[in-house]
């Protein structure tokens, strides 16, 4: 399993994302020049993810704030996504949302970035951010119920 590390270039990536209820082709070079965070999720129309894609959705405004951008990352279709996104909450879908959730269909982003579950074929709950030096700077490993626990964290 591929991984990444703090102080290590971070992988390069093209992957399709739904952006503001469109297909969009997006890299992480596109995000030169700010902080980016990259959250990975096991799958759409789960029950414990909507409610962390929701709270990073709800504070996007403050990440833009601070030069960052919030992308999520699952091994579902830009279909799955848009019709997630397009399922009203009380359904048990996302809703609008005011980030992008890119389609890893191919498994490659999930493996680059080292959260792939190689036996069940979805990624591990992680976010990593990075500064587009490229360096990594900063990852967390996701615990269920939305909280987040931090593995490592930028060297003084």
């Amino acid at each position: 399993r591929a991984s990444v590390q703090i102080g290590k270039p971070a992988p390069d990536f093209k992957a399709t994302a739904v952006v503001d209820g469109a297909f969009k082709e997006v890299k992480l070079s596109d995000y030169k020049g700010k902080y980016v965070v990259l959250f990975f999720y096991p799958l759409d129309f789960t029950f414990v993810c909507p409610t962390e894609i929701i709270a990073f959705s709800d504070h996007a405004e403050d990440f833009h704030k601070l030069g960052c951008e919030v992308l999520g990352v699952s091994v579902d279709s830009q279909f799955t996504h848009l019709a997630w996104i397009n399922t009203p909450r009380k359904e048990g879908g996302l809703g609008p949302l005011n980030i992008p959730l890119l389609a890893d269909v191919s498994r490659s982003l999930s493996h680059d970035y080292g959260v792939l579950k190689d036996d069940e074929g979805i990624a591990y709950r992680y976010c990593r951010a990075r500064w587009l030096t490229p360096v990594i700077l900063a990852l967390w490993e996701a615990e269920a119920g939305g909280s987040f626990k931090v593995r490592s964290s930028r060297p003084a």
